[in-house]
């Protein structure tokens, strides 16, 4: 049982990074400068591995069925950022991001513009991504896994208590903006 939480923790992790890689990328290209796209100061947006949980655990299921697969990751993923930007916004008095100019989007907090690539990104995570990643971590022998998982782990649980306590503090000067306030929150 302790070897299937340590695969799924690494999973968890390896996209919570491939996902801050990714908006990293994007906002580099659009803004041609560094933004730390996630609220931990690690490079990791556990938004990602939330998801790519929720996508493998509920939706392996479905990978003969490429529609019904692309379909539900749309929808799991797109109700998890809405709730998870409802949440922040309620705790943190800040939004983290916010499509409220986009076509087709609700509250500012998810739009058609990123429930389109959620099924995408769910496709290649079944098809391609997580049977490459538990071929590699199943390569691990039981040792050196359990010890990269511990690691990890620690550095993750430091993180998200010092990013909590700076987020916590800067919450009691911040005003609730209507807009992304991501790279203001990166500064603390």
């Amino acid at each position: 049982m302790l070897e299937v939480i340590e695969l799924y923790f690494l999973l968890f992790i390896s996209y919570a990074f491939l996902g801050w890689c990714m908006e990293v990328i994007c906002k580099l290209i659009q803004y041609k400068r560094f933004i730390n796209r996630g609220f931990l100061i690690g490079p990791y947006c556990p938004i990602y591995g939330w998801g790519a949980l929720l996508i493998t655990i509920l939706l392996q299921k479905y990978n003969n069925d490429p529609l019904t697969l692309f379909i539900l990751a749309m929808v799991i993923c797109s109700i998890l950022e809405y709730v998870t930007s409802y949440f922040m916004e309620k705790i943190f008095k800040a939004r983290w991001w916010d499509y409220s100019t986009k076509k087709f989007n609700l509250n500012g907090r998810i739009c058609l513009n990123t429930m389109i690539p959620f099924g995408l990104l769910g496709l290649l995570m079944i098809y391609v991504i997580n049977p490459f990643l538990f071929n590699l971590y199943g390569s691990f022998n039981k040792e050196v896994l359990y010890t990269i998982t511990i690691i990890i782990a620690t550095i993750f649980i430091i993180d998200n208590i010092v990013s909590l306590v700076i987020l916590t503090s800067v919450r009691e000067d911040n005003k609730l903006l209507e807009k992304d306030n991501t790279e203001e929150m990166s500064r603390f």
